[in-house]
């Protein structure tokens, strides 16, 4: 399991869940996460996950699109990018 919570430049809260789960149809990686960078002014966020039933999908404020997933490492890799471009945040 990994999890990661911090406060950034004063408005911005960043949570990071991530841990195995049994290989099941909901599950079918053996990994569940949620990946979430939250304006806490102004509501937008960027939001990794992969609840069933829906999958491995991001939220950018109200939009949301399928995710391709790959792996843990670049989940937080791809994750910290969309991050970057959607609050110009260093993460």
């Amino acid at each position: 399991m990994y999890w990661f919570k911090e406060r950034i430049k004063e408005h911005f809260i960043v949570e990071l869940k991530i841990y195995q789960v049994g290989k099941s149809s909901k599950y079918p990686d053996g990994i569940k996460y949620s990946l979430i960078c939250k304006d806490l002014k102004t509501e937008r966020q960027v939001l990794m996950d992969n609840h069933h039933p829906k999958g491995h999908h991001i939220h950018l404020d109200d939009q949301e699109r399928q995710y391709e997933f790959h792996s843990t490492d670049k989940i937080v890799d791809d994750f910290k990018k969309l991050v970057l471009e959607h609050f110009e945040v260093k993460l």
